[in-house]
């Protein structure tokens, strides 16, 4: 007889709930793929496996180098099946003696959101419905009422006279409550700072974005849509793969980039420099130097005691 089947979304407070996780190792005592296929079909209302292989896989931190190699060249295969185009997917770990933090000018943002566009294109997230991981507030002169921003302000030429603007995104922190809520260890940090999520073992239980004071994290409701022709082929496991429905996601700092010596793409496309990414261990880095040199003004909502990544400073 198969194994009782898990909860469809876990209850902390339940001696009953059941992580994918322990299901799975009690799927062990099933005799046969036969009875381990026949229950897939309820657990999709969890997440929506798209293989046995895919449902049978390890946690990320046990597999080893081999079992990584097969993971990776299946997900490739189950990209070009949805999409038509082979994808490059790596899994690119944190660097030696690297700790990545974000430093945003808040003199020089005029607020054009183009940090959010190449966002959107770069990490393969869903366009109908689009999922954005960046908000540019818009606040007034001489205010941080966070109570008084807005971000779907429509303006016909920025930047606005009496406002400045200020993009909030995954602040990275040091201390996230994210990761604590996790029933199931699908999000953790990583020792190069950055926060990530594995799609493949993540439940969708959603506690973790009602944890982050940020609003930085995004669940997929329905099934993601990208287009073809939007499709970024260059990938990460813990990057910006295609996610499924009934996951979380979020801001990663580009993993496929910065893990390979480029910038986030949202720098990189900064009109006028507001940004600024790099190794605060290094104390020749920009980063370093502005932390040292420059007015820095805030870390967003430090008394929580998140102790953020993410740095907001004034020009002198």
């Amino acid at each position: 007889m198969a194994p009782p089947l898990p909860p469809a979304a876990p209850d902390k407070t339940s001696d009953h709930a059941m992580s994918r996780r322990s299901f799975l190792r009690g799927s062990a005592a099933v005799s046969g793929l036969a009875a381990l296929a026949a229950s897939l079909s309820p657990l999709r209302e969890l997440q929506d496996f798209t293989s046995t292989e895919e449902f049978l896989q390890k946690y990320y931190k046990e597999l080893t180098p081999e079992e990584m190699k097969r993971v990776l060249a299946r997900i490739e295969r189950e990209v070009e099946r949805q999409y038509g185009i082979r994808p490059h997917v790596r899994d690119l770990r944190p660097m030696d003696g690297v700790e990545f933090v974000y430093c945003l000018n808040l003199t020089r943002c005029i607020g054009c959101r183009k940090c959010v566009h190449a966002c959107v294109a770069e990490n393969n997230p869903s366009r109908n419905p689009e999922i954005q991981y960046i908000r540019v507030l818009r606040l007034p002169h001489g205010s941080l009422d966070l109570e008084k921003a807005e971000h779907r302000y429509a303006a016909e030429q920025v930047p606005e006279k009496g406002y400045f603007y200020m993009p909030v995104q995954c602040q990275q922190c040091e201390n996230p409550p994210c990761v604590k809520v996790c029933p199931v260890n699908a999000t953790w940090q990583e020792k190069d700072g950055i926060t990530v999520i594995d799609y493949d073992w993540c439940i969708g239980c959603r506690y973790c974005e009602a944890a982050c004071p940020y609003w930085a994290r995004r669940f997929n409701f329905a099934q993601p849509t990208i287009p073809r022709e939007r499709l970024n082929p260059e990938m990460a496991y813990l990057g910006n793969r295609p996610r499924p429905k009934g996951v979380m996601e979020k801001c990663h700092f580009c993993v496929q980039r910065t893990r390979a010596g480029r910038y986030p793409a949202c720098l990189e496309v900064c009109p006028v420099g507001a940004r600024k990414f790099g190794n605060i261990l290094d104390p020749n880095s920009e980063v370093s130097h502005i932390l040292r040199e420059k007015r820095v003004f805030i870390q967003l909502k430090e008394e929580m005691g998140t102790s953020p990544r993410f740095f907001y400073y004034f020009d002198k």
